[in-house]
């Protein structure tokens, strides 16, 4: 079982030690290499043309069905795969730079669907240190989840046209809130009528989605859902405190995140949630499961998708006694998140527990992978996501592949987590002719592994090369860039 969030998945938070190996051998990547870092290789434009890589011998997973397809030649010119084949049937193009892939695995490109590229004004971190971590991991692909508008506009466009290196963006700008908005990314909404306002005009500066938060009056978030609709452009995010998750099921909420919504839903005294104070004693007091099975059914029906974030969860709810900046990993992040924002999220989040005692903190979280269990049991469709940010010690891109073996503790085969990361997203995003698999003619972002993750998920981590924009880092450009982002996130 894999190390994640500083402690063994299998211990208490109390008997956790650190050793997550990856980050561990990340370190020492650093402390070798420190002194040789060059122009930064995020900072190179892609260059794309008519090039071609060849990965030969390679095992490819096809993350469809599961199926390993071995000894085989895959050939990438521009940003396209163009020809799959056996070895003997191979036609690798002159001058082709060749990958020997044998005893390697090919899968798809990850996809984190629940990011902040931006921490409030701080740019150069997210496009200097974030973007490029996410390729590092294996990450080519992200939906943000609310950044500030011009900014995220601005870096979508630089990374479409390949004059900046990142993974490919579905973003919505700033998160739609109440009158009083928690985050800095956001837009005050406080009646119907500036909510419907605020879609039109997001609809029109070109984003791919609205994004909504949790202080949104329930008048304003019907209009808003129903602007969505006249506008035809799709609404996610948080189920607002005022509303009921089967109200957003029906105004055609197209994903939940953090499973908000269905701990009220799945409440006997859901009027009384919808109100006032809620938190993880009085959800645990009041569960009935009745009430849970009926609005498991009706998110079914709808094809409501499920975006968890149980890492981002369980550090939260767990965060007096899980330190997840013990991570070796936090050195690829910015130095004011870790000595000014991470201890002051920290304690923020300690004070809003105060009355909420450690064991029912404790037996939230487990019924949150439970709640995740039954869930995907039922076949909801479920979505990879990190809520990587500066308010949790989640290092952008390595969190990604804790999440997968999250996934896996609430009862997801290595493939079904995997899915969450790769076809399903294209799916969601209704981009399947183009991403989630290794296929002739799809967009050639492909990540090698020295192991099968199908065997063990957290092989995921075990990268050998990463393809992305027409080009292909092998491990040792990776390892460079890493260099590269520490000195960076130092400050040297």
């Amino acid at each position: 079982m894999n190390d994640m969030l500083g402690f063994h998945l299998g211990e208490s938070p109390r008997e956790c030690g650190c050793r997550c190996s990856l980050a561990v051998k990340q370190l020492l990547i650093l402390l070798l290499g420190l002194l040789t870092v060059s122009t930064p290789l995020w900072a190179q434009k892609a260059r794309v043309g008519d090039s071609s890589v060849a990965f030969t011998s390679a095992n490819i997973i096809d993350t469809s069905n599961g199926r390993i397809l071995p000894d085989r030649t895959v050939i990438v010119t521009g940003q396209r795969i163009v020809q799959i084949s056996g070895r003997s049937n191979a036609r690798i193009p002159e001058h082709a730079t060749v990958v020997d892939a044998s005893r390697k695995y090919l899968m798809p490109g990850l996809w984190d669907m629940h990011v902040h590229t931006f921490q409030g004004n701080d740019i150069p971190s997210g496009t200097e240190i974030v973007l490029p971590l996410f390729i590092v991991n294996g990450v080519t692909g992200i939906r943000d989840m609310g950044s500030e508008l011009e900014w995220i506009l601005q870096t979508r466009r630089r990374v479409a046209e390949l004059s900046l290196l990142g993974p490919r963006m579905v973003v919505p700008g700033p998160m739609l809130d109440g009158p009083k908005p928690q985050f800095l990314a956001s837009m005050a909404i406080a009646s119907p009528e500036e909510g419907r306002a605020a879609v039109q005009m997001l609809k029109k500066r070109g984003v791919d989605f609205i994004k909504i938060q949790s202080l949104v009056p329930r008048a304003a978030f019907l209009a808003i859902a129903d602007e969505c609709k006249k506008q035809d452009i799709p609404f996610a995010g948080h189920v607002p405190d005022a509303v009921r998750a089967s109200e957003a099921v029906t105004a055609g909420m197209k994903s939940f995140e953090h499973l908000i919504g269905l701990f009220e839903g799945s409440s006997n005294i859901e009027d009384e949630l919808l109100k006032g104070p809620k938190g993880p004693g009085r959800f645990l007091e009041t569960y009935d499961a009745g009430k849970e099975a009926s609005l498991i059914t009706l998110i079914k029906k709808h094809e409501v998708w499920q975006c968890p974030q149980l890492c981002w969860e369980r550090g939260g709810l767990l965060i007096d006694v899980i330190d997840l900046s013990r991570d070796p990993a936090t050195i690829y992040v910015p130095a004011s998140w870790r000595n000014v924002l991470w201890p002051k999220s920290k304690s923020s989040l300690i004070e809003s527990w105060k009355n909420e005692p450690l064991r029912v903190r404790e037996r939230f979280v487990a019924h949150q992978l439970e709640v995740t269990k039954r869930l995907h049991a039922a076949g909801v469709p479920f979505l990879a996501g990190t809520d990587a940010t500066a308010l949790l010690p989640l290092t952008p891109g390595v969190s990604l592949h804790w999440e997968l073996q999250r996934l896996v503790d609430a009862g997801f085969t290595p493939l079904q987590a995997l899915q969450t990361a790769t076809i399903n997203p294209a799916r969601f995003l209704g981009r399947t002719k183009e991403l989630g698999t290794i296929e002739e003619g799809k967009i050639a972002d492909i990540v090698l592994l020295d192991a099968n993750p199908l065997e063990e998920i957290s092989n995921t981590q075990k990268i050998a090369g990463v393809m992305t924009a027409g080009r292909y880092f092998s491990r040792a450009e990776l390892d460079r860039m890493l260099q590269a982002i520490a000195a960076k996130a130092s400050g040297r």
